[in-house]
């Protein structure tokens, strides 16, 4: 079966373009929305649904046979208790223009969309992170909406909408007031075998900039984008493992697939995802649009035995053993380093 990817491309471009304004929407208007309903977690909550109803409802319209496996389920909103949860997000994809025409009924049709089943045929799936960096966003601070298209195994296509990223910065740790003509954010996408590229509009111009990350030296010091919770990986570990792969430069701490996109186009140099603890299963939708926008910039990604991410065992990585990406040369210095450590060999 033959796939148009630039037809898949351009939708998924769509897609995010359109969650990244609800979301930002959504951020701006956090003290709002906790006071609303009394509970720090509801305009992640409301960020969550809004963007996987959008990207639902746009990939619906533009490729209705492929189904979506995302985070989310409309079980949550249709509880009575929760009823303001629905109206706060229903409101959300009205006012931010994405969907200025959303009801109720719509909008959890759309989100139940998101219960797709993975498979492995020729026609492939949509998986996606509607809020990609739970923390980050709570915090104002960095976090993403993160789909990628899969099939027989493979992540074809890959896109990171960033909001708060802006292009040619590095570590950003606090949403800021986008200058005029400024979106605020950058966006990261991928098509397998024909690059990546950084994305972001200035006016009423889109630029878009192709990422290239050459073989790193041994000699060359090299940056680590790690988590900002230390509880998704083993920072002291990882500390290890660099110091062994070679001279290092001050990490970088930032939450969700942003470290992809900052490993991507050079602000960083090694994503490192080191087992927390025992039968962990990382999620299909944490990795697969990084990991492809990644590696299309010429970096590898593999997991820390150095073998490829499985993307064809359903919605978890359970053939991988952590994950590590960085340029050629320094790649295969850093599985070195955790074989020396015994990581991910228990």
């Amino acid at each position: 079966m033959l796939v148009d990817h630039a037809a898949l491309h351009d939708l998924a471009i769509d897609a995010v373009t359109q969650a990244m304004s609800v979301c930002r929407l959504v951020q701006g208007e956090l003290n709002a929305h906790r006071h609303m309903t009394k509970d720090d977690r509801s305009p992640v909550t409301i960020a969550d649904y809004a963007s996987q109803a959008i990207v639902a409802a746009i990939l619906a319209e533009g490729e209705p046979e492929v189904p979506l496996v995302a985070e989310e389920s409309a079980e949550f909103l249709r509880q009575p208790e929760h009823a303001a949860h629905l109206a706060a997000t229903v409101d959300a994809l009205r006012r931010s223009g994405v969907w200025p025409g959303a009801g109720e009924r719509e909008v959890l049709l759309a989100v139940d969309r998101g219960g797709g089943e993975p498979r492995n045929d020729d026609r492939g799936f949509w998986t996606l992170d509607p809020i990609d960096g739970t923390k980050g966003f709570l915090r104002g601070e960095q976090y993403c909406v993160s789909l990628a298209y899969i099939r027989r195994g493979r992540v074809e296509i890959g896109v990171l909408g960033c909001p708060n990223l802006r292009p040619g910065e590095g570590a950003i740790g606090v949403a800021h007031e986008p200058a005029p003509g400024d979106s605020g954010g950058s966006m990261y996408a991928a098509v397998l075998g024909d690059g990546a590229s950084m994305l972001w509009e200035q006016g009423d111009a889109l630029y878009d900039t192709l990422l290239e990350r050459e073989p790193m030296a041994a000699d060359q010091p090299a940056r680590l984008a790690e988590s900002v919770e230390a509880a998704h990986t083993r920072q002291e570990v990882a500390e290890r493992v660099m110091a062994l792969a070679g001279p290092t430069l001050p990490a970088i701490r930032v939450d969700s697939q942003c470290k992809y996109a900052l490993v991507a186009r050079g602000d960083a140099d090694v994503y490192l995802r080191l087992p927390s603890r025992k039968g962990y299963v990382e999620r299909i939708w944490d990795h697969a649009a990084g990991m492809l926008i990644a590696s299309e910039a010429g970096c590898v990604v593999t997991d820390v035995l150095g073998r490829p991410l499985d993307f064809s065992r359903g919605r978890g990585l359970e053939g991988s053993a952590g994950i590590v990406g960085a340029p050629a040369g320094l790649h295969g210095r850093l599985i070195g380093a955790l074989a020396e450590l015994k990581v991910g060999q228990d």
